[in-house]
């Protein structure tokens, strides 16, 4: 068992704060980049492999579910050993579930492709804990800002991958590979440098950091009850958790169950693949770029408020999706722009609420299991939209989304009740 260490002077936890902070928004540029660039066209490769359009949303349904399991695996270790290796392997797992779906590509397999889907969502889940350690030495004035900074971050690979998925689909004409795996390939050596970058660089590891001036063991001590234990007595402990997490799995849920169709229902109207690739990337810009903005928000007018106007602007974004004809259009562009902008709010304040509520010693627990309810949330929305879609078409697909994206509106009213009663008593 290891010692604690004297609390660190708030001027040296502050410059490393910063330093990390610095780590994490490469780590997230290079690690984005692998995420994102294969998602204009994943649901087209998936409908390839399957020859059924209603099975279209697999590829997406299974990343986002693999994000959601190995989230809370990811804890479990980052709780043991830290941030650092928890992203490391986050990393290395989404890099191999690239390779795996450029060889689904090669022998044509479904199966295969859906099991490289799960292990691409290990990048996800890295990129997800990466915005929880950029909290773990803030304070309660920048914990939003600090937060928003590394999801900003993600702006830099997010936009340009799916712009490189004309590139990549020359670069798999030039390496003998389906065009529609190039982007998988690209997006597996994002992920390694990622790792690489983690690996060497988040030193010392800002969450074994955290609990050494709070004076607790650093590594290796076990801790009584499960993860997902520790974590509901947490809720019920502080329920405005629970509102933060319901608003955050249906933000999340809203914002995925449509992105994923998208690139089809443009297809459908003659779309061809740059252009679908643009307007993913524009839906990207809306989720990433205005981060710092939404974080400064949250610090100045509280979680809450900035949960609820996510929910509302998803709302307008679902409202332009169904008013959208197939094909190229300006309702599509913009409401994917806004369902990536309601995305982002939502994202951080709820985010930054589970981090600021969460106690120190289950931080990791709760966190986990935040994302792992996120992404099964998500997940079954994804499964669920290719057979929408199939049955009665995208608009409808958008209609029907409207009640996540009230409910993600519901959750925030109910966490803002919970804070101003706290704040009054």
């Amino acid at each position: 068992m290891t010692a604690p260490s004297p609390l660190a002077p708030a001027a040296d936890t502050a410059l490393l704060q910063r330093r990390t902070v610095r780590v994490l928004v490469l780590t997230q540029a290079v690690g984005a980049l692998g995420i994102t660039i294969g998602i204009a066209t994943a649901s087209l490769l998936a409908r390839d492999l399957s020859g059924s359009e209603a099975l279209s949303g697999l590829a997406q349904t299974a990343q986002v579910l693999g994000a959601a399991v190995i989230s809370f695996l990811l804890a479990a270790v980052m709780s043991r050993r830290g941030r650092r290796i928890g992203l490391v392997t986050g990393y290395l797992l989404g890099a191999a579930g690239g390779g795996l779906a450029v060889l689904s590509g090669v022998v044509e397999s479904m199966p295969l492709l859906l099991l490289g889907a799960v292990l691409l969502g290990a990048g996800s889940s890295a990129n997800s804990a990466a915005r929880f350690a950029a909290t773990d030495l803030a304070d309660d004035t920048n914990r939003g800002r600090s937060l928003s900074l590394v999801v900003w971050a993600t702006t830099i690979g997010a936009v340009l991958g799916p712009n490189l998925t004309g590139p990549a689909g020359a670069f798999a004409d030039a390496v003998d590979i389906p065009e529609l795996t190039g982007p998988f390939a690209i997006g597996a050596f994002g992920m390694l440098g990622a790792a690489l970058i983690a690996f060497v660089a988040l030193r010392p590891d800002p969450l074994l950091t955290a609990r050494e001036q709070a004076g607790e063991v650093v590594v290796g001590q076990p801790v009584a009850g499960s993860s997902a234990a520790r974590a509901l007595a947490a809720v019920k402990e502080r329920p405005v958790l629970g509102f933060a997490i319901g608003g955050l799995a249906l933000a999340h849920a809203t914002m995925i169950s449509v992105m994923v169709m998208t690139p089809l229902h443009m297809e459908h109207g003659g779309a061809e693949l740059d252009v679908i690739g643009l307007v993913i990337s524009v839906h990207v810009l809306g989720m990433f770029a205005f981060s710092p903005l939404v974080g400064i928000l949250a610090d100045r007018f509280g979680r809450p408020v900035v949960l609820g106007s996510g929910g509302l602007v998803l709302v307008a974004a679902l409202l332009l999706c169904a008013s959208s004809p197939q094909g190229m259009s300006w309702q599509v562009t913009a409401g994917l722009f806004l369902l990536g902008l309601g995305w982002s709010l939502a994202m951080v304040s709820a985010s930054t609420m589970v981090a600021e509520h969460a106690p120190l010693a289950v931080r990791t627990d709760v966190q986990g299991t935040s994302d792992l309810v996120m992404g099964v949330t998500a997940a079954c929305a994804g499964a669920l939209a290719g057979l929408v879609v199939d049955l009665a078409g995208y608009p409808a697909l958008a209609l029907v989304t409207l009640a996540l994206a009230f409910g993600v509106a519901g959750s925030a009213a109910r966490a803002q009740m919970i804070d101003t009663t706290r704040r009054a008593s």
